[in-house]
């Protein structure tokens, strides 16, 4: 019998300390999160050096935690696997040092994981990938669209030319007085109101699968200003709903077209955005249509930054062959395509 392989993952791209452990790239054993975002909700979005403390606050309780869950011993584990970017420089420092020290103590190969990799493999804790497929990836810093035709090998053929989805939602989420992170209440509100406001789609040049989610914004904050100076008041029920709209049907529209063009036989949904209730459910309206393409939506707990994702995406770069030394440095602006 195969010895089942042990992979420890660690997140610390932006604010929350993760650890997990994983065997056999999709079974999870542990999964410790500790969140910061009551830290940063009075900044109204994320502080890098506050969260980078609270890394280095967090990251052995959540380490010990893991171990614990995962009634594991550091003996038993095959590698670690880390974010290595983008993300916050700062916070992704804390994660690689301390994924660098228990390498070297206790003498384990280093894993470096791309942060999106890693949320479109917490979809292979779900199902197992079929390729060649297409990842649409829609967080509060990516929206993209992701190629691969196999393990581990990553195209971009879509990705935002300005703001990224979850970013314009946090931002249209401030113009409605609303809390950080915006975008679990926009969700939540747009469901109560229809949309009845006419807000501009950006489709780009024909034949893109480039986002753009700046103008849109941009026209969300005049209506609200407009408004305002001739003494109306706007339904923010309506107000969000509207948007939402417009920004979940040039997503699902993008994700159906490519899944035609590059003729995939599965498209994933990944990143935080994928948590949105009304994506979730345009995405499985638009593909039930598509009976030779299955979709795979991760549930709620796989959406938000986790280390899972980590360790299922090491996995697979561990089995690849894929290592780095104990000179691996946190690199903010890494690019996905890198490991082809």
């Amino acid at each position: 019998m195969m010895k089942e392989q042990i992979i420890l993952g660690i997140e610390t791209s932006c604010d929350e300390t993760a650890v997990a452990i994983i065997k056999n790239g999709r079974q999870i054993v542990a999964n410790v999160v500790a969140s910061q975002i009551e830290s940063h909700k009075r900044f109204g979005g994320v502080v890098p050096e506050i969260a980078s403390r609270h890394h280095v606050e967090e990251m052995t309780i959540v380490l010990e935690e893991a171990l614990k869950q995962a009634d594991v011993a550091m003996e038993d584990i095959d590698a670690i696997a880390v974010t290595e970017g983008p993300g916050l420089v700062g916070a992704l420092l804390i994660g690689v040092n301390a994924a660098k020290a228990l390498a070297f103590a206790h003498q384990k190969p280093l894993v470096p994981v791309h942060h999106i990799a890693g949320h479109i493999y917490a979809n292979r804790i779900v199902a197992e990938m079929k390729f060649p497929l297409m990842a649409l990836v829609v967080s509060g810093g990516h929206t993209e669209l992701v190629y691969m035709k196999e393990h581990g090998h990553f195209e971009v053929v879509g990705e935002t030319r300005d703001d990224a989805a979850g970013e314009a939602y946090d931002k249209v989420a401030r113009v409605l007085n609303m809390p950080y992170p915006g975008g679990p209440h926009i969700d939540r509100l747009a469901q109560q109101g229809s949309a009845s406001i006419p807000l501009p789609r950006a489709w780009l040049e024909e034949g893109s699968y480039d986002f753009s989610f700046s103008g849109l914004k941009s026209a969300v904050i005049n209506t609200v200003h407009n408004a305002q100076q001739r003494g109306e008041t706007i339904e923010p029920a309506e107000l969000a709903a509207s948007f939402q709209e417009s920004v979940i049907e040039v997503l699902v529209t993008k994700a159906a077209l490519a899944a035609k063009e590059y003729n995939v036989r599965q498209v994933l949904l990944a990143g935080g955005v994928a948590a949105n209730k009304g994506l979730r459910q345009a995405l499985e309206e638009a593909f039930i249509s598509m009976q030779d393409v299955d979709l795979v939506i991760p549930p709620l707990s796989l959406c938000t930054d986790n280390a899972a994702m980590i360790a299922a995406a090491g996995s697979v770069m561990y089995e690849k062959g894929i290592r780095a030394n104990l000179s691996l440095n946190a690199n903010p602006g890494l690019s996905i395509e890198k490991y082809n």
